[in-house]
């Protein structure tokens, strides 16, 4: 069996510990712990994550949608793919290294959506950008951390908060979508969505992006027109 190296530690800010890459052959990791928080193995359910966001957008050629954490870019891929050229993209990432290695060791998979014109990437916490913004996206597509049970950053839980959910509701433009991923299902979020004023759709997807697998769990929560 092939081991695995490790490449790289970053340490994450606020008491977030650290981040390790580690690579086995042609497979590469990112993990909190011993917990792996992604593996470029399985991107089937971060790609559905901004697919199914993004199908809601079709009647808005320039609409502006924040990523919540780069990982291992195929959120970001799968959007750019998604979009017009007339869209926008903004990513929040918080640890600087993470994006340090998709220009580098894993530069293959971010397969130059770095470079495109329409991303704006942000080295700093999404939830910055979401207090910050009035009605100025019309997608908040929110990977962070392990959903809203977050794993590896106590401060992550103000995202999928109440408080959090309202920030993230003056955010998103008359129609606009929430879609939160999620590696296991959270009845309590799915009603916390619901009281925070969004329509709420809850999707089971393989992490495989097959029909075999892991399955994950990705909310649609839909701000009223």
């Amino acid at each position: 069996m092939i081991p695995w190296v490790h490449l790289d530690t970053a340490a994450v800010p606020d008491g977030g510990g650290e981040l390790r890459l580690m690579q086995r052959g042609a497979e590469f990791s990112i993990m909190s712990g011993a917990i792996e928080l992604m593996s470029s193995r399985v991107s089937g359910s971060e790609k559905a994550l901004a697919t199914l966001a993004c199908e809601r957008l079709r009647a808005r050629p320039q609409a502006h949608v924040l990523i919540g954490g780069y990982g291992m870019g195929f959120t970001l891929r799968a959007a750019l793919e998604s979009l017009p050229p007339t869209a926008r993209v903004t990513v929040g990432e918080l640890v600087p290294a993470v994006i340090a290695w998709a220009r580098g060791p894993m530069a293959h998979l971010s397969d130059g959506c770095l470079e495109d014109p329409r991303l704006t990437l942000v080295e700093g916490d999404v939830s910055d950008l979401i207090r910050s913004g009035r009605e100025s996206y019309d997608a908040i597509l929110l990977d962070v951390d392990n959903g809203p049970e977050s794993l590896s950053r106590p401060a992550n839980d103000g995202l999928y908060s109440g408080e959090g959910l309202a920030a993230a509701r003056r955010a998103l433009r008359p129609g606009g979508v929430l879609a939160v991923w999620s590696a296991i299902r959270d009845d309590q979020f799915t009603r916390r969505l619901r009281r925070a004023g969004y329509d709420v759709e809850e999707l089971g997807v393989r992490a495989t992006g097959g029909k075999r697998g892991a399955r994950h769990v990705i909310w649609l929560a839909t701000k009223p027109a």
